[in-house]
């Protein structure tokens, strides 16, 4: 599988609903993931989730911000064409306008040490 690897001034940003569910995408993130904004939206946050990623890393997530509080971590993400890419990423909760829970999604690029880190450590939650 092909790695792409973030550049250093990557900002990739999502928005999803409180099931998860994305209402929003900025282009950065569309174009390293693979898809558009059309395709993303609508569709569950894990249509990017990487079989590789241990499901207690998503259970803390969701706990965590389900509780109000920040999340942040190391992810591997998969693209549409069947490759991957790391970030570091931070999760907001909030409400949007009408009061609803919403989830904000900042992703930057993590260091090639912090992934080999987080590689062993994933490889433990297996």
């Amino acid at each position: 599988m092909n790695e792409t690897v973030l550049k250093e001034e990557a900002f990739l940003v999502s928005e999803t609903d409180s099931k998860g569910i994305i209402t929003f995408t900025n282009e950065e993130f569309c174009e390293v993931a693979g898809y558009t904004s059309e395709e993303l939206k609508n569709q569950p946050h894990n249509i990017v989730r990487h079989k590789d990623m241990p499901k207690a890393a998503f259970e803390d997530l969701w706990s965590t911000v389900k509780s109000g509080k920040v999340w942040q971590g190391y992810v591997k993400n998969a693209t549409k064409l069947g490759g991957f890419y790391w970030v570091f990423a931070t999760v907001y909760p909030y409400k949007d306008a009408n009061g609803n829970e919403s989830y904000i999604s900042c992703r930057r690029k993590p260091s090639r040490e912090d992934i080999k880190k987080a590689e062993e450590l994933y490889q433990t939650m297996r």
